[in-house]
């Protein structure tokens, strides 16, 4: 049985956070560096917050190694607000190559092609995206604006295990579900942006990194809200920014530093993957879905024989604080959601208690 004091959250996002992070949250909720007041009441001009966004890019800085040539930026709108974005101010020819690989690839290319010619160059809808796409031989166009890959797919538990490769054309990655759980060379894109709600915080700020040559591509229609060169000119602070989730952000990266930074959580990552997937390949209740050069670390995605197996199975897990393993609507089956925070002990006790019930 479970410890009755410890829940267990599988959430796919908004995700579970480290515990000692909002262990401090907690702790400076009323009182914020010594004023007296809650972060989310002192103004974001003010020399308190300034320091807290400095750091937080620093940091950020820090760990993914992104060299100087790119701006980082504290955006709102989540990834959503970035399927705009990006085609608003990349487009300049008129002409995009999207990678299908899941839905949020799919409606990220759909919001595009309201803005800029778009062509699907390779999609895996066919199979439900249990499996990631194959790029065609001579796929890339060189008259391309940019080249848009999703790097891990949430609802469909699959990844992209390797960056492709796009010579001149800038790759744009939506990297929401996986940022900061793997190592990546950030020079390899033009640009990366991230909703926080998985690895990063809470949900309410949007990570955008882009290379310096891309900023000020945008037309005189675009609004300025819609323009990164905006932000960037700002520092994040056109206007009043998320300062709470900034805040949050900055205190996760502080601790992904402590823990041995994006190399450590890795490994951590592909501990915890491994060993869930494993007894998942030789369980006769639970069967996984992705196939295996695919697969995700973050989202590990399975099923059992019946819809009606499946829920007695939820009713078991939420009985022993299990929460949060339900599959995504649109394919159903079941989902474990293994980001930075969750433990390895964590996914331990989760494969105890598949294995009582089995």
């Amino acid at each position: 049985m479970a410890d009755p004091q410890i829940t267990w959250n599988f959430s796919a996002g908004p995700a579970k956070l480290p515990e000692t992070v909002l262990q401090r949250a907690q702790r400076e909720l009323l009182d914020f560096d010594g004023k007296g007041m809650s972060v989310m009441e002192i103004s974001h001009r003010s020399d308190a917050f300034l320091n807290i966004i400095t750091e937080a890019e620093a940091r950020l800085r820090r760990l993914m190694e992104i060299p100087d040539n790119y701006k980082v930026l504290f955006l709102q709108g989540g990834a959503w607000m970035q399927f705009s974005m990006v085609p608003l101010n990349l487009s300049r020819t008129g002409f995009a190559q999207y990678i299908d690989s899941g839905s949020w690839s799919a409606k990220a290319a759909k919001e595009a092609a309201k803005f800029t010619t778009i062509e699907t160059v390779a999609s895996s809808k066919e199979s439900n995206y249990t499996h990631l796409p194959a790029l065609p031989e001579g796929w890339l166009n060189p008259t391309a604006d940019y080249v848009h890959l999703t790097t891990n797919n949430t609802i469909y538990g699959t990844k992209w295990p390797f960056t492709p490769e796009t010579s001149e054309i800038p790759l744009v990655a939506d990297m929401s579900s996986n940022i900061l759980s793997q190592p990546y060379q950030v020079e390899q894109f033009g640009l990366i942006y991230a909703g926080a709600q998985k690895n990063i915080g809470p949900s309410g700020v949007t990570i955008v990194i882009v290379r310096e040559d891309l900023l000020g591509l945008a037309g005189p229609a675009v609004p300025q809200m819609l323009s990164y060169q905006t932000y960037a000119e700002k520092q994040s602070m056109f206007n009043t920014p998320p300062t709470f989730a900034i805040y949050l952000a900055n205190l996760v990266f502080e601790w992904l530093e402590k823990q041995g930074g994006v190399e450590a959580m890795y490994q951590n990552n592909l501990l915890k993957a491994s060993k869930l997937y494993d007894y998942l390949d030789q369980s006769e209740a639970f069967t996984p879905i992705v196939r295996k050069e695919d697969r995700s670390l973050m989202n590990v995605v399975f099923k059992m024989d019946s819809a009606e197996r499946e829920k007695e199975f939820l009713q078991k897990a939420e009985s022993e604080q299990f929460y949060f393993l339900k599959g995504h609507r649109s394919v159903g089956g079941l989902r474990a959601s293994l980001y930075n925070a969750m433990t390895v002990e964590g996914v331990e006790a989760l494969i105890d208690l598949m294995k009582e019930f089995e």
